[in-house]
């Protein structure tokens, strides 16, 4: 245990750092974030998807402007739709999700007045006439008439000045449900505003009652919450939700519930009743007196009804009849929409129809107080456990204790969430928990770092890093005695670096070779190649060792081609520097070498040694010969029948008694031009002939072949051979092959 003290230590001081944000000492943006969206996921999770047959939203729509005129329309036509609505329909009350907060002049009322005041003052018929038409236009005095003694909740806002601006308030708000001083010796965290946007007075004065449609935006936009209680000069109104369903019930008593555990910080306020003759209602509220909106499902879930079909009476009486009516807007230009979990574009009087509908159905979410300590008391214990124990087990051991305590708190979560209609954090839990685990790992792996360290201080001088790091994790399966591998050779070697050398500075020299050789290097490592040495302008590299590698060839030959392509790129660069065009020949051989740490007492390396490397070598030389850039032997091209290969010769290297074929690699399948392919083909019989001593029609294809590729040096060093041995013929017995007398 001494051992791992440090690891506990440090895991108990997080434990501690993810203990104060569930505590609220302070909060952790990111915990914060990640609770956020938990909240939406599980709320889409379980959404029922079902309707609410008792609430029915009466929409002003594109269809109801088409028909009946741009909105605002005139108070008459509100008129005539609380007719329609508790008249013919039967409804039982109707919420305004709009603010009738100017009077209404578009009965021309105004005008008339004016020409009787002005122009028709003495005209005893037009006044006659006036006064008999002004009842009927007076549409705000007609409006409020039909709201009189009827269940209509009408709408209106709050809101906060900005700094140094006077407060404005507009229009009259409604009689508070709890009036100034009732929460005296409470400290109740009620949201407090200081401005308003209500309804003419004489509407307020005429309906039942007023709600106002403020939702609670949380820290990102997302409305997860409405306050069901706000405060205002002292005075403390309710939202358009909860008056709804007061006026449904027929304004029960509205009692606010205290728990017994209260203190100086905390009021106790955890619950608003509903208290009336049939029964009582509870909604639960949080510490902002904000209720959870309980969304029964996406845009549209309730049902949405045309204005204009009411108007109408398009519909049938069961539609509406005994129906809780809200009255909103779904057209464009005049949505109030609303970022939700449930949807980032959602209109805002079905986010009212879901809160009703909760608080009918009993079916709201809790977020008590006590919900903090129970939360702080489970973070405790995981995180203790986990500190204490993570640094004890192996990995595999540790992570599945990890995801068990991690799939354990959701399940614990997702019950008291769906069963117990109990929001609980889940974040912080999830994060420390990841944390904790994250801890571990990471220390573990700086102590293997350590490990590695030490094996290369020990190693490091005699072999390649990757053999180092498969012998950190694995020491015992490493064997540096020699061994025989079937792998691939790689030497790439600069052409005429010895007048680069002689035409440069120390120090520009210097800055040329890692201008080439780091790029060229990477790309070796990029295709898992083992870079054995540098030989001065020569880098030699091997594939299939240390680390095995079935596509040993594929992966050599990929890397020469890209070599080159590096190299064609760096080409402007070294021109712009006053550097001159570098080009480097790239040899290529597959066979079974020596692998393993050789050398002398004095100094040792992981190297490779045998026929197949020292062919690789010729290869790279003879390069320059052909003005191929890549050449590879037969064994390669072999092995690796994914390329288009071009037949170069059949040569004798110094130090070879037999034959080789050798071939040029031109890109994969499929990816070299049509072009490319057919002369490579001409190519190919071109050597047919030559090797048939058939001079002439190997000198006609080869005049062709010069003509479609004129920088080729390969046709130029053929046709000059066919020239020869026209003058000079090798005889019957030559079996084609050419013999190179110099490495």
């Amino acid at each position: 245990m001494k051992k791992h003290a440090l690891l506990i230590g440090l895991g108990i001081l997080l434990v501690l750092a993810f203990l104060g944000d569930a505590a609220k000492f302070y909060q952790l943006g990111f915990v914060q974030y990640a609770d956020a969206k938990l909240y939406d996921y599980r709320m889409r999770l379980t959404l029922p998807n079902t309707s609410d047959d008792r609430i029915v939203i009466l929409d002003i729509d594109e269809k109801s402007l088409k028909q009946e005129g741009r909105w605002p329309w005139g108070r008459d036509k509100l008129a005539l739709l609380m007719d329609e609505l508790f008249d013919h329909y039967g409804v039982a009350v109707v919420g305004f999700d709009v603010v009738f907060a100017e009077k209404d002049t578009s009965s021309g009322l105004n005008v008339l007045l004016d020409l009787g005041r002005k122009q028709f003052k003495d005209v005893p018929k037009f006044q006659s006439v006036l006064n008999q038409i002004k009842p009927h236009l007076e549409y705000d005095a007609l409006f409020a008439n039909k709201l009189k003694q009827r269940n209509v909740v009408l709408g209106y806002y709050f809101s906060n000045s900005e700094a140094g601006a006077t407060s404005s308030m507009v229009g009259a708000l409604p009689q508070p449900v709890f009036s100034a001083g009732f929460f005296r010796g409470h400290p109740v965290n009620f949201l407090k505003w200081d401005s308003y946007g209500a309804n003419l007075s004489e509407l307020q004065q005429s309906a039942a009652s007023a709600g106002h449609f403020n939702p609670q935006v949380d820290f990102d936009g997302v409305v997860r919450r409405i306050p069901m209680i706000v405060e205002y000069d002292g005075a403390y109104y309710d939202s358009l939700s909860l008056a709804v369903v007061r006026s449904v019930l027929g304004f029960p008593k509205l009692v606010p519930g205290f728990a017994d555990s209260q203190s100086k910080n905390y009021s106790g306020l955890e619950w608003l009743s509903l208290v009336s003759a049939q029964g009582e209602l509870t909604i639960p509220v949080d510490g902002d007196v904000s209720t959870l909106i309980p969304f029964r499902g996406g845009r549209g879930t309730f049902r949405y009804i045309s204005i204009t079909d009411v108007l109408h009476e398009k519909l049938p009486l069961t539609d509406l009849q005994n129906k809780i009516v809200l009255v909103g807007t779904s057209a464009l230009g005049l949505v109030d929409m609303r970022a939700t979990p449930v949807g980032e574009v959602y209109p805002g009087v079905e986010v009212h129809a879901n809160m009703i509908s909760g608080i009918l159905s009993q079916n709201l979410k809790q977020n008590p107080h006590y919900v903090l300590g129970a939360n702080v008391v489970l973070l405790l214990f995981i995180g203790v456990v986990l500190s204490v124990i993570l640094p004890l087990l192996s990995p595999i051991r540790g992570l599945l204790i990890t995801l068990g305590l991690m799939t354990g708190d959701v399940v614990l979560n997702m019950s008291l969430w769906q069963y117990g209609n109990m929001a609980m954090p889940l974040a912080g839990g999830m994060l420390m928990i990841l944390v904790l685990f994250v801890l571990n790992m990471t220390f573990g792996y700086f102590v293997e770092s350590r490990a590695k360290r030490q094996i290369t201080g020990l190693f490091g001088q005699y072999v390649p890093g990757e053999v180092v790091e498969e012998m950190a994790r694995n020491p015992e399966s490493i064997s540096m005695e020699g061994d025989s591998r079937e792998m691939t050779i790689l030497f790439s070697d600069v052409r005429g670096f010895t007048t680069i050398s002689e035409e440069l500075e120390s120090k520009e020299l210097s800055l040329l070779m890692n201008a080439f050789l780091t790029p060229l290097s990477r790309i070796i490592f990029k295709q898992r190649g083992t870079i054995d040495k540098y030989m001065g302008d020569c880098i030699m590299a091997f594939w299939g060792a240390p680390l095995p590698d079935e596509r040993h060839a594929y992966h050599a030959i990929l890397a020469g081609l890209e070599m080159q392509r590096t190299l064609a790129e760096l080409q402007p660069q070294f021109k712009q520097r006053g550097w001159p065009e570098i080009h480097i020949g790239v040899g290529i051989n597959t066979g079974r070498v020596s692998v393993g740490n050789m050398g002398s007492e004095v100094r040792r390396a992981y190297t490779v040694m045998g026929d197949a490397v020292n062919l690789a070598s010729r290869l790279e030389g003879i390069t320059k010969e052909y003005g191929a850039q890549v050449l590879v032997g037969e064994t390669t091209r072999q092995a690796v029948p994914d390329f288009l290969y071009r037949e170069v010769d059949l040569v004798r290297v110094k130090g070879k008694v037999h034959p080789v074929a050798i071939f040029e690699p031109l890109g994969l399948n499929g990816e070299v031009d049509k072009e490319l392919a057919e002369e490579v083909k001409l190519f190919h019989q071109t050597l047919r002939y030559y090797r048939k001593q058939d001079w002439d029609k190997a000198e006609l294809q080869l005049l062709s072949l010069r003509n479609m590729s004129p920088q080729c040096k390969l046709y130029q060093v053929y046709a000059e051979r066919v020239a020869y041995y026209r003058n000079e013929p090798p005889g019957d017995n030559w079996d084609g092959v050419f013999i190179f007398n110099t490495k």
